[in-house]
């Protein structure tokens, strides 16, 4: 059973009723995903909204000599697959398991009555699609008029979340992966790493980064 308050933290459900909660549910399907496999590639048929109900999932564009830009990292309470169910067309990035998840799948057909029948939720769509626009927009800034050091900077402060110690700290993510949301590659990574760590911003741990000085590390990006 799936848990309405998961789907009540997510933004396209919060306004939702209980009778509205209910048929959602049980369009929903349950799958679970090993770390590193595929959910969905690009040029895909886009026939299934995605939802994390735990683990992370990566959105990434892959260049044909197997560079990678990663786009999002999503984790509980996330939602993607949105766009092609919308449109018609093909998955436009791959969509890689990074650590085992169990993801609700809901099939278009499903997706796109419910929207039908429920125009607030359509209305919500809108704004979120919105938001991953600028998001885009975002990161092709970042990438055309930032340095390095600058993206790796806006990366891990974007990833960043408070522990239960008061830290904040990237989630746990391979440096192939942290590289590809920095945009560079992981000897670049490593270097400009190790600068911040001696710096004092920093401090690298088993698969994570912990920002010790959250507002000097800002400061790089400007």
């Amino acid at each position: 059973m799936v848990d309405p308050a998961l789907l009540r933290s997510i933004p396209l459900f919060t306004s939702l009723a209980d009778q509205d909660l209910e048929p959602l549910m049980g369009d929903l399907r349950r799958h679970r995903y090993a770390r590193g496999q595929m959910v969905f590639a690009s040029g895909d048929p886009g026939d299934n909204l995605y939802i994390v109900e735990s683990g992370r999932v990566k959105l990434v564009l892959t260049s044909p000599d197997g560079r990678e830009s990663i786009l999002d990292l999503l984790g509980p309470a996330d939602f993607f697959g949105e766009l092609a169910l919308m449109d018609g067309e093909p998955r436009s990035a791959d969509a890689v398991v990074v650590e085992p998840s169990v993801l609700l799948l809901l099939g278009r057909t499903e997706f796109l009555r419910f929207l039908e029948q429920r125009s607030h939720v359509a209305i919500q769509l809108i704004g979120v699609l919105s938001r991953r626009l600028r998001r885009d927009a975002g990161l092709l800034h970042d990438v055309a008029f930032l340095d390095v050091p600058a993206r790796l900077a806006r990366a891990i402060l974007r990833l960043a979340e408070p522990g239960p110690d008061g830290v904040v700290r990237t989630p746990r993510l391979t440096q192939t992966d942290l590289a590809g949301v920095a945009g560079t590659t992981r000897e670049t990574l490593n270097k400009w790493l190790g600068f911040y760590e001696d710096e004092g911003l920093i401090r690298r741990e088993t698969g994570r980064i912990a920002v010790l000085d959250p507002e000097r590390l800002g400061r790089r990006i400007a």
